[in-house]
């Protein structure tokens, strides 16, 4: 099972990805933080090798949340499958002894996948509450994560369960505020089980992004974006100051990846390329 057929993007416009522009410049950046981006980003209407010509034209270094059958296609343009889909899903995670099972044998197989491929990170979701106290879900991520992260360990895969909005965007998702997430990654304690720090997501939840990331940077593994509210891109009408936050990560001296995720409503290659300066710090 791939994201995509569980992690819908938000409700809007429906935006035209613009034509893979044919002689563009390749843009110069900095490059201290490493972006990525995802499908979304690109509106509807282009192939994914134009997406990962103008991805790379923009200074991205790869892709999140694209399967195996498409890694030739990042390969090609220089890119890497920064965050590889796995068997668990929003609604059924790990946050339940009855999926151990199934799950533990679709992420190994993920892991092996990411590690052939030299891809960084394998996602996990936790899994609706469905009645769950938030103390036992704890327990049970636990135990998943400690039967698996020697694999990870030894294959050097890091994975990364999302921290989501359950306000908004996913009624009942278990793994919805930092502190519920760090908890179960300080419990593992291994470096290859972290968090994927969705900032529009936790915006939503919490707030008080730039002091969260800082004072838990060394539990988070990738980070996400989106405009807030709405899921959009970033501009004049969201709430989040993205070069603050960008800066903030850079800072605590994070080396990992920080992926776009939204879905625009304007020219796709024109935000993108916005959404790329502004967090180029």
């Amino acid at each position: 099972m791939t994201r995509r057929s569980f992690f819908p993007m938000a409700a809007g416009p429906a935006v035209a990805a613009s034509a893979f522009r044919a002689g563009a410049q390749t843009v110069a950046r900095k490059g201290r933080l490493k972006q990525c981006v995802t499908r979304g980003c690109f509106g509807r209407g282009m192939s994914l090798p134009d997406m990962c010509r103008e991805a790379a034209r923009l200074g991205c270094k790869g892709f999140d949340l694209i399967g195996p059958p498409d890694w030739p296609a990042l390969k090609e343009h220089g890119l890497l499958p920064t965050m590889v889909p796995s068997a668990s899903s929003i609604r059924d995670g790990i946050n339940r002894k009855e999926n151990h099972a199934a799950f533990d044998k679709g992420i190994r197989e993920s892991i092996d996948q990411a590690a052939a491929a030299g891809a960084p990170n394998v996602i996990v979701l936790s899994g609706e509450r469905k009645g769950l106290p938030d103390d036992q879900g704890i327990d049970n991520c636990v135990l998943f994560f400690n039967n698996i992260k020697k694999h990870a360990e030894d294959k050097g895969v890091t994975l990364c369960m999302e921290l989501l909005n359950s306000k908004v965007n996913h009624p009942d998702y278990q793994c919805d505020h930092t502190r519920w997430g760090v908890e179960v990654c300080k419990r593992v304690n291994s470096p290859r089980v972290k968090l994927l720090y969705d900032i529009y997501h936790m915006q939503i939840m919490e707030g008080d992004v730039i002091r969260t990331i800082r004072e838990n940077i060394q539990w988070i593994g990738h980070f996400h974006t989106a405009g807030v509210p709405g899921r959009h891109e970033f501009d004049d009408r969201q709430e989040l100051n993205y070069r603050g936050i960008a800066q903030a990560i850079v800072d605590t001296g994070y080396t990992g990846y920080f992926a776009h995720e939204y879905s625009p409503t304007k020219d796709p290659i024109a935000s993108l390329d916005e959404a790329i300066r502004i967090c180029d710090v």
